[in-house]
């Protein structure tokens, strides 16, 4: 728990426009309070006055018709009525949360629960669901007071909604309408690194533990956002990651004495693709100033022909369709966040001619979710591909023009294999990542008597693209310690000796060498074998950070 440092930072309000990513971001990695703001329950208002009155209607002898997750079963027993009592509503949504709270596997990262959290509160807050102003509030008072429920990562089938992972949220916060608080019935959360159980972590809060109303358990339940928070975070790292690649990549161009004319304007707007044109114009941003490249869109090359290999030469046109393919995943993912996705939704608003206010739809199935977070895991792998060739081609004396083999100027040759196994890590995490980014939306496999008949498997697709994304920050961060290696061998090479690199690469090899690795030494210029692991967390400290974004950026705004 860090009440304290929460309550010092500036809350991000719920309700005042659509939430952001970057909202997310704040909340779930920064961990910035939420407040609601107050015309939310507003808004949320009529659901639950329509669901209260189909409550106060039952009792014995009144006929009440079967409305689905009010007084029916679930899935498949979906029209079967189970109850005329309206306590038993609360019942319901009691025995709901045990019984879907059957996940296993290792538990997530307390980012991604809170991610999910936070979308929880901001669909449960777009007026749809007909829960209580209790429920998100409680909510919000749980992201605050830093509780953390252990939701484990094997379970959701990202339809009808993530219900197993949700379901250990709701276990925690929640208890039996009758008032028995069964310590073993509260589901688990994360404490001072322990696992403890749902009263001790919400009692250390100073938190009251809710018991559950009509529909309530279901609207906790069954949505999008376990799914959609992994894919979000995986979203807002891959963004960095593309960055940062364009970074690296361009300072192995320079250090390979790689030619500027892959770069010129005039050749990427003859296609006209978006994301290739904007990438070139980076890469060309980056290289500006140096004087290890051949050429440029005034000057002529002066080696024949003028040709990289395509991995430093066709960076435009495959980070190009990488950041367009984000671009698409980040406008899916912006809309989940801000949706409604439980089921059924209530729309008071409906014709007077139609009473059932509650729509059953298939709002919780993923497939949006699942389709962004195989389009990530696409592309993110496709960076790592091309940029562990150029961890190859660096390594290659026969490649690297004149650089001395695996990057080492050992006194004597054989003794010291230099940055030859970090290519080899590169290689392993890459292939790894083909293996990762077989689209899991694809799979399909039916639930519930058949009721369930095609799911979309996000949650799976959320947790690989999170893994491959993790992966390919070590691949960067291993080109971001290599090239600049490479940097520094080119400028003691004698037919390079007066040239530099631009500013942006002596930005970045500045911040490399300026930084300890994760064992307290530095970073330093190598001649002979390291201890290499800790330089190899710390690249990738520098990489998820965004630090080498941040430095590159501030230098070339001047």
């Amino acid at each position: 728990m860090t009440t304290a440092v929460l309550a010092e930072t500036a809350p991000v309000t719920i309700g005042v426009h659509r939430a952001t990513l970057d909202d997310l971001i704040q909340v779930a990695r920064h961990r910035r309070p939420v407040i609601i703001d107050d015309a939310v329950f507003d808004a949320m208002a009529p659901s639950r006055e329509w669901l209260d009155g189909i409550v106060d209607a039952m009792g014995p002898g009144k006929q009440t018709p079967p409305i689905y997750s009010i007084n029916t079963g679930f899935g498949s027993l979906a029209g079967r009525k189970a109850f005329a009592e309206p306590a038993d509503a609360a019942e319901l949504s009691r025995r709901l949360v045990l019984s879907n709270a059957a996940g296993v596997g290792r538990h997530v990262d307390e980012e991604v629960v809170r991610a999910t959290m936070f979308i929880r509160i901001v669909s449960l807050t777009q007026g749809y669901s007909g829960v209580r102003p209790e429920i998100v509030s409680t909510l919000a008072r749980m992201l605050n007071a830093g509780v953390c429920p252990a939701i484990p990562e094997y379970g959701s089938l990202g339809a009808s909604g993530d219900l197993i992972p949700l379901a250990h949220v709701a276990i925690v916060m929640s208890r039996s309408h009758t008032g028995e608080d069964v310590d073993l019935d509260s589901g688990e959360a994360l404490l001072d690194g322990k696992v403890v159980s749902g009263i001790a972590a919400m009692r250390h809060a100073g938190i009251e533990r809710l018991p559950l109303g009509a529909k309530d358990g279901l609207a906790l339940l069954n949505g999008t956002s376990f799914s959609c928070a992994q894919a979000a975070l995986a979203l807002y790292d891959a963004q960095n990651l593309l960055e940062t690649a364009q970074i690296t990549a361009a300072m192995t161009i320079e250090a390979l004495r790689g030619f500027g004319d892959a770069f010129i304007d005039e050749l990427h707007q003859a296609r006209g693709q978006r994301g290739q044109i904007e990438v070139a114009t980076r890469i060309r941003e980056l290289l500006s100033g140096s004087t290890l490249i051949d050429g440029n869109a005034s000057t002529d090359p002066v080696r024949q022909p003028p040709q990289d290999a395509y991995s430093l030469r066709c960076i435009p046109q495959v980070f190009g369709p990488i950041k367009d393919t984000l671009a698409f995943a980040a406008g899916i993912i912006d809309n989940e966040i801000n949706a409604a996705t439980d089921n059924p939704l209530i729309f008071p608003s409906l014709p007077d001619t139609r009473k059932l206010k509650a729509v059953s739809g298939g709002n919780f199935h993923a497939e949006y979710v699942a389709f962004a977070a195989d389009f990530i895991s696409i592309v993110v792998t496709e960076i790592g591909n091309i940029t562990e060739r150029r961890l190859f081609r660096l390594d290659d004396g026969t490649l690297n023009r004149g650089l001395p083999d695996m990057l080492i100027d050992s006194e004597q040759t054989g003794m010291d294999c230099g940055y030859m196994l970090p290519q080899y890590l590169a290689a392993a995490l890459v292939s790894d990542c083909k293996t990762l980014a077989h689209p899991d939306s694809v799979d399909s496999i039916p639930t519930c008597a058949n009721q369930e008949d095609h799911v979309s498997m996000a949650n799976n697709a959320g947790r690989h693209a999170r893994q491959i994304v993790a992966n390919i920050e070590s691949v960067v961060g291993i080109e971001l310690l290599m090239a600049a290696q490479a940097l520094e061998l080119r400028a003691a090479h004698p037919d390079t000796g007066d040239a530099r690199p631009g500013a942006a690469s002596a930005a970045a090899l500045a911040l490399v060498r300026g930084s300890k690795s994760a064992d307290g030494r530095p970073i330093d210029h190598i001649r002979a074998d390291v201890v290499m692991y800790p330089r190899v967390r710390k690249a990738l400290d520098l990489v998820h950070s965004g630090s080498v974004v941040e430095t590159v950026n501030k230098v070339l705004a001047g």
